[in-house]
This record gives C-alpha cells, structure tokens and sequence, in this order.
C-alpha cells in the first residue's frame, strides 16, 4: 500500500513522533493508522501515550438537569461554524432539544427526531433551522441519566465545548454532596478518565495495553548492553507496574485530585462520605466533547479562493 504525506502528517499529530518512524510504522503496518500507533508506542517513540483524535467540528453541548437533581439530559448539536455555535437561535434549539430529552426521555435519535417541538418534529425544526442560517447543522447524540437515591450534578467548561454529568448514589441531602458532586464533575471534564475505577476497566483494554507495554518494555531491555540487560520476569514486573500506573490515570477514583494533588478522588469521596456520615457511591460519569472523533475536512484557503475566482 502506498503511504502518503497525509497518512505520515496526521500520524505525527497524532503521536508527536518524528516523521520518518511516522513512515516507517506506516509501512510496518502496511498503512493500518490505529497498529501504527500502537508500533510506535511499542518502540518509546510516540509521546502521546494516549490515542486521541484531532477534534475539528464545531457546535454545542446542551445539559440540562431537572430541579430535584434526580434527572439529566446531555445533548450534542454540531455546526460547521464556531459563529453559528454563538448564534442566539442556535443555542435556543440546544436548549429546546435537551429539555425535550430530559421531558420525553427517547431511547434513539429516531425517536428523539420524531419528537414535536415547537408546533413541528425535531428533524422539521431542525431544517427549518438550517435553512434560515444557511449553514448544515447536526444532532449528533444524547444520553439521558436518572438516579434514585443521590443526585446528578453537571459541569460545563468553555461555554459548552465540554460537558460533563455525575451520579452520585447517596441518602445525604447535605450540602457537601452537592459541592462534591460539582468537583467530581470538573475533574471528569478536565482529566477525561474512561473509567471510574479499576473493576469497571474491560478486558480487551487490559489485553490490549499490556501486550503494547510488554513489547515497549521488551524493546527497551534489548536496547541494553548485554551484560546490563533485565531477566525477563523482572522486565514483566516492570510491565505490570506501568500498567498500575496508567490505569491510575485513566481511572477517575485513582487519579490525582485537580483541586489537591496529593489526594487522589477516591479519597475525596470517602472524606466526604465520612463527614456527612452517609455512604457516597460514584455509580457513572458522562463526559461531551463538542467534535469528539469528527475528522472536519481541511480545506486549503488560497485553493479555495482561486477555484471560486474560476482559476
């Protein structure tokens, strides 16, 4: 497979590695751009330890929690223009559509389409809206939480850009939850964990990094001189200490805490629960990232230009 300066360029955003190991990986992995990454990190040449995907597309992310903090709703609506995102009549249909998901409660975005609004469906307000703007809009994905005994507490960063809901299991009605609550929910928008704690990470994760790490720390111990290299049980020790240390980093209750690093969130929560007498369970997070995984096409502006111009 023939592999292209794009394929090379966006492999080196990606990983922040040199361009020719970019080449490289790429044709190792015969142009496969998620095992490229993984080639790199095996070899200690990726600085990003973390796959993450350029965030291009532009918009909103509406949330919206009922009064008694039991119900919320997070809604996702993409524009193609950050000025569309600041339009007054845009971020009215943000709202209007999170509440209509917090009211009707839809399980699809079908179902949340065929929902009336404003005298009209979603998917006929939603072109309606469109058209009047000019510019193509798009209700991209919603989630819906509900919680019995506790409450749901939101953060917004960015005016919208990033969003995040948590559900706190708890019978305290004590104010500490609820400012709790508001620091769990920045630290989830801020250092984005992918799990809340260790017995929630699933398997195929775990199989995936370790077989990275152990290739990465194997790669590193043969780079040795010989007489300094590691006995392999030792070099698999290592492994499963960095992989301890990564999953206290991607794990939200391990992870250091944004307001006072040298406590972890865990302990947060438990000195919490200890001062209003009442256990305090972190049963899920939610966290939107406005363009998450979209690829938004790079146009060249003076291309642009001279084709208009008939050029």
């Amino acid at each position: 497979m023939e592999i292209t300066a794009s394929m090379v360029k966006e492999l080196r955003e990606k990983t922040g590695a040199g361009m020719m190991d970019c080449k490289k990986a790429l044709q190792e992995t015969s142009g496969d751009m998620e095992k490229a990454i993984d080639v790199l990190r095996e070899k200690g040449l990726s600085k990003a330890a973390k796959k993450a995907d350029r965030i291009a597309a532009e918009g909103l992310i509406g949330v919206e929690v009922s009064a008694d903090y039991k119900k919320a709703a997070l809604v996702e609506i993409n524009s193609e223009t950050d000025f569309v995102a600041k339009n007054e009549e845009f971020q009215q249909l943000v709202k209007d559509v999170t509440n209509l998901v917090l009211e009707k409660a839809p399980e699809t975005l079908e179902e949340l389409f065929a929902l009336q609004l404003n005298g009209q469906t979603v998917q006929e307000e939603l072109t309606a809206k469109i058209s009047k703007i000019g510019e193509n809009m798009n209700i991209r994905r919603f989630e819906r939480l509900e919680v019995e005994n506790g409450r749901l507490i939101s953060y917004v960063h960015g005016a919208g850009k990033i969003v995040s809901v948590v559900k706190l299991e708890t019978s305290s009605q004590d104010a500490k939850v609820e400012e709790l609550g508001k620091d769990v929910a920045m630290q989830v928008a801020a250092m984005n964990p992918k799990y809340i704690s260790e017995k929630y990470v699933d398997q195929e994760y775990l199989n995936h990094e370790r077989e990275v790490l152990k290739q990465q720390a194997i790669n590193e111990n043969n780079e040795l001189p010989e007489g300094k290299r590691k006995p392999e049980e030792i070099v698999l020790k290592m492994l499963e200490g960095r992989l301890k240390k990564e999953l206290k980093e991607v794990c939200l209750l391990d992870q250091a805490f944004v307001k006072e690093a040298k406590k972890s969130v865990g302990e947060v929560v438990a000195e919490t629960a200890k001062a209003v007498g009442a256990d305090i369970t972190v049963a899920q997070i939610v966290r939107f990232e406005v363009g998450e995984g979209i690829e938004k096409k790079q146009e060249n502006f003076a291309e642009e230009v001279a084709k208009q111009m008939g050029n």
